[in-house]
């Protein structure tokens, strides 16, 4: 059963032990939230929600390790929790990866986002978060790209993505009491300042910041750039990063907007500033002192040549701005590398990051 229609207190959040939701798990606690978080750690950790209650110095009130497609037990989640609201992190989220192996893509995306649904209804919580990403704008062109900029999403990653979105259009459209803030976020990318908490991706990382933290801590040989040939200044693709501290605080204040509302609204979380692969090899060369090796590769199909978000209606409606740079972004990244260079697989070497 839901609380009242006031600010929420207890916030079910999917996939918070992933890497953007546990960095927005100590926001949301730092700020007063009570948080149950269940996530099935195919994509993250146990250990990293110890390490969230360790930053936040708060306990997080409640864990489960489940399918959120598995709609029983998820259901009796809910049956133990006066849950006012919920934060969707839980996805699949690598792009090449998806291009690869698409079914497991729609059926995680958009499975678990139907089933979370029904258990919202039957369960009468009736506000969510929705983390969406700006891949949904797919190949829209070189301008950075507003929410009235039309979708159109390449590869199965971003369509399973579009698809959970129009879901949430179609529950608003026929439920006048339900709310849905969706956050079109940026590439997220860094760590905490801590170095406790950063990206640990399973298997081959994703994003070319990804590639070259795994490069600089010797994890990787090099990173493979695909095309030198895009219409871009330097012939390799841009893209918006977004600190994944600045994304966390924006998933805060979707939060302490939900009230008073009704509908569902979209909003972009980006810098507004792209940076090409090259500039990011440069800068998180810089970072860690020396070149990092790369090579050039010929395009994928499903490549785009650019991707920025114009994320001026959030800073215009709440206030939120995105405040770090590449250059923080990669020093941070760069440091949880060094205090965690086996990532979080082996909890005994992990050090203490305040020693």
């Amino acid at each position: 059963m839901a609380r009242s229609e006031s600010v929420p207190s207890t916030v079910l959040v999917t996939g918070g032990a992933g890497f953007l939701g546990s960095h927005a798990c100590v926001e949301f606690l730092d700020h007063g939230y009570e948080i149950v978080v269940v996530d099935d750690y195919s994509r993250s950790a146990p250990q990293v929600l110890t390490r969230v209650e360790r930053i936040a110095g708060r306990f997080v009130g409640a864990v489960y390790e489940l399918d959120i497609r598995d709609r029983r037990a998820l259901s009796a989640v809910f049956d133990r929790h006066c849950v006012d609201a919920v934060v969707h992190f839980a996805a699949h989220h690598a792009v090449g990866e998806s291009a690869r192996t698409s079914l497991p893509y729609y059926d995680t995306n958009l499975g678990g986002t139907i089933a979370l649904l029904h258990t919202m209804r039957e369960h009468d919580v009736r506000r969510l978060v929705y983390a969406s990403t700006c891949a949904v704008y797919g190949d829209a062109g070189p301008r950075p790209l507003d929410e009235t900029t039309p979708p159109h999403p390449v590869g199965p990653y971003a369509r399973s993505k579009w698809i959970c979105e129009q879901i949430l259009t179609d529950v608003c459209r026929y439920r006048d009491d339900f709310t849905v803030l969706c956050l079109r976020h940026a590439t997220p990318a860094g760590a905490h300042p801590s170095g406790l908490l950063g990206e640990d991706p399973h298997g081959t990382p994703d994003s070319p910041l990804q590639v070259l933290a795994q490069v600089a801590e010797g994890r990787l040989d090099r990173l493979r750039v695909f095309g030198a040939d895009h219409p871009t200044p330097d012939g390799t693709a841009i893209r918006d990063y977004l600190h994944v501290m600045d994304a966390a605080e924006a998933h805060r204040v979707a939060l302490d907007h939900l009230t008073g509302t009704s509908g569902m609204r979209v909003y972009n979380l980006g810098s507004g500033k792209g940076s090409s692969v090259l500039e990011t090899i440069a800068v998180f060369s810089r970072t860690c002192g020396r070149p990092l090796p790369y090579d050039i590769r010929p395009r994928r199909p499903d490549d785009i040549p650019e991707l920025v978000a114009d994320a001026s209606a959030v800073a215009r409606d709440w206030g939120w701005r995105a405040t770090r740079t590449l250059s923080d972004m990669c020093r941070d990244a760069w440091h949880f590398g060094q205090l965690n260079p086996h990532g979080y697989a082996d909890s005994a070497r992990r050090p203490d990051a305040h020693d």
